[in-house]
């Protein structure tokens, strides 16, 4: 894989984590949602859709998923993907500085494991 491809995939990847920080802060923002009714679904909706936080999120996700298209275009899906997962120890380590929240023995335990598996498959 060529620097350029692997700049592409790790493009996408880091939007994609900043879409999951950009939804969460939308989700914070409009409150716990009840399915528990059709005018609560519906009202848990239109907040959604009116929140900015989530409206960026979503266009990084669509952002993301151009990258990721174009990356396609150049490497294999079982050369792309594994890298995908480093996603969720980006996501992680700024969820922690963001907004608090906790990176447990366990959790540590389970991304140092993502990037030792992430590390095997690319060399391989």
């Amino acid at each position: 894989m060529t620097l350029g491809t692997f700049s592409i995939i790790l493009s996408g990847v880091l939007l994609n984590s900043v879409a999951q920080l950009l939804l969460k802060a939308g989700a914070r923002a409009i409150g716990p949602v009840s399915l528990t009714s059709g005018a609560s679904l519906a009202s848990a909706v239109f907040g959604a859709s009116t929140q900015p936080w989530i409206a960026l999120g979503l266009a990084c996700y669509f952002v993301s998923a151009g990258l990721w298209i174009v990356a396609l275009t150049r490497v294999d899906v079982t050369v792309a993907y594994p890298l995908l997962s480093l996603g969720y120890v980006i996501a992680a380590v700024l969820a922690w500085q963001i907004f608090g929240e906790q990176l447990t023995s366990t959790r540590l335990f389970g991304i140092v494991i993502i990037l030792a598996g992430v590390l095997v498959l690319a060399r391989g």
